[in-house]
């Protein structure tokens, strides 16, 4: 066996894990300039005192936190925000820490930033980033739809009852924070314009940086590298690398198939997407099978579909999903896998379904 396999998978990865350091950055010194919990304020204010309205705000904030800025920086970042609210508020947190980790994953088919594997699969087929989005808007808004429709009927018992809205708050460097609100908002349109991932978040991550080396250099350090979450990711790739060196491909085709982009087809690799990802990561579940769909840009979509909406049952079926669990621990919030698992167990069939299908009707 030779070992050059090596260096391609580094040559292939490295940008993206390039975008995950500086977006990780940008997101870091967004929080640090109060941009997150001014938005959560902002939505318990606009939500006029009704837990069920401001349940749907934390919706949208976490679609757009994860569209914009990957679902790692909504499951680090996002959840202790909607944590300390809800204390604040004196509701129930987990309808809220269900809500972030469930659109975390289910929100991240948009655009190609929303997800490492989103990037995998432009690189792959070698899409625009204009194409990815125009081929995959519909099937992602039926995710984000249909993730809103299965959590609003499993958590309607625990929505109802009201409120006192908070006081507004005022940022404490209100220069850093409406600059980190503008780099924040400008990242989605220069995505779609086509500027590389890793570009964006780099001049993100330097304008960011430089102010506030210049008014807040305290909140400056290495703690904002996730360096643990880059080795990670780098480390599952190199494994199942591997693993495809010795067989894995052939033995993953007679599960998933090896050609048929029909209906049948795109469930099934959705389908295998999902189970891998739920018994190993979705990451590598994805890379593994990536030969198996690459003939066909349909079933390589599908695959995505499987991998990004599937990793719901198992707490590690995603690094977003690990890293939210942290969060909730760290906030006092004590997460059961079981009633986790059976939430997906619930609704990862009807998100699979009915997302696949709107890939194949738009096909």
């Amino acid at each position: 066996m030779t070992f050059g396999w090596v260096w391609i998978t580094f040559l292939r990865v490295a940008p993206i894990l390039g975008f995950l350091l500086t977006i990780t950055i940008v997101a870091e010194l967004a929080d640090a300039a109060g941009v997150f919990e001014a938005a959560s304020v902002l939505g318990a204010r606009g939500a006029r005192g009704s837990v069920r309205r401001l349940w749907i705000l934390v919706v949208g904030l976490a679609s757009v936190t994860t569209i914009l800025l990957s679902l790692d920086t909504t499951a680090v970042l996002l959840t202790p925000v909607v944590l300390t609210l809800s204390r604040r508020l004196r509701i129930a947190p987990w309808p809220f820490a269900l809500a972030t980790v469930w659109l975390a994953n289910t929100a991240s088919l948009l655009l190609p930033v929303s997800n490492l594997t989103n990037l995998l699969l432009i690189d792959r087929l070698h899409w625009s980033v204009g194409r990815y989005t125009s081929r995959m808007w519909i099937p992602a808004l039926v995710a984000v739809l249909v993730s809103v429709l299965i959590l609003s009927l499993l958590m309607r018992g625990e929505l109802s009852g009201n409120y006192e809205a908070p006081a507004q708050l005022a940022p404490q460097h209100p220069f850093l924070f409406r600059l980190a609100v503008g780099v924040c908002i400008s990242v989605g349109p220069l995505f779609v314009l086509g500027v590389p991932p890793w570009q964006v978040g780099l001049g993100g991550a330097s304008v960011l940086m430089i102010a506030f080396a210049v008014r807040d250099p305290s909140k400056l350090g290495w703690r904002l590298l996730p360096w643990r979450l880059v080795v990670v990711t780098f480390s599952l790739f190199l494994i199942v690398g591997f693993l495809q060196q010795i067989g894995l491909t052939g033995w993953l085709a007679e599960i998933a198939g090896k050609s048929s982009s029909g209906l049948a087809g795109l469930f099934r690799m959705a389908g295998t997407g999902a189970l891998g990802s739920n018994l190993v990561n979705n990451l590598p579940a994805y890379v593994a099978l990536e030969p198996v769909a690459a003939n066909s840009p349909e079933r390589l979509l599908a695959l995505l579909i499987g991998t990004n909406l599937g990793p719901l049952i198992t707490i590690w079926g995603s690094l977003a999903t690990l890293l939210w669990r942290e969060r909730c621990r760290s906030g006092g919030v004590e997460i059961k896998a079981t009633r986790f698992a059976l939430a997906g167990l619930l609704g990862v069939p009807l998100l699979l379904l009915s997302t696949t299908s709107a890939l194949w009707l738009t096909g």
